[in-house]
């Protein structure tokens, strides 16, 4: 992370509306409101709230369906950050599916970034971070999200 990087909507009172990430995001708003077309279509809904620990508003995705029984289910896909003049993807994968998740059809960048990256202490997954302020890596990252909703 860049020094001059600052995560916005840190302001509990100021909700985050289409307005308000516009103005944050700048000339990466054209992606970021692509970006959330493309998650409607794949029936995936971002849940905006404030948490006091982190200080900021954040999207939770989340991909919900109806099981076989009529049971609804719901799993976290991402946590979605509005950062200034850029908007952030974080994936949290399962340890237990990295061996999976190299066998998708992604660039070798990308299998080396899932390669590379560090199970998060005790817990028993490894992190994704995008940092997004154009399309360029919708492809690739849609293929990650499709697989995330795969993991019930």
């Amino acid at each position: 992370m860049n020094l001059e990087e600052q995560q916005l909507l840190r302001d509990p009172g100021v909700e985050p509306t289409s307005e308000v990430v516009a103005e944050g995001l700048g000339s990466a708003n054209s992606a970021y409101t692509k970006f959330i077309e493309e998650l409607e279509k794949n029936d995936i809904q971002v849940d905006w709230r404030y948490y006091n620990d982190g200080k900021a508003w954040l999207g939770k995705a989340l991909y919900k369906w109806t099981t076989a029984r009529g049971t609804q289910k719901e799993t976290t896909v991402f946590w979605l950050s509005i950062w200034d003049g850029f908007f952030k993807i974080s994936l949290f994968i399962p340890e237990k599916a990295r061996a999976d998740a190299l066998g998708l059809s992604l660039t070798e960048e990308m299998k080396k970034m899932i390669g590379d990256s560090k199970q998060m202490g005790k817990l028993k997954f490894f992190p994704l971070v995008f940092d997004l302020r154009s399309e360029e890596l919708f492809d690739e990252l849609f293929i990650l999200i499709d697989f995330k909703k795969t993991m019930k």
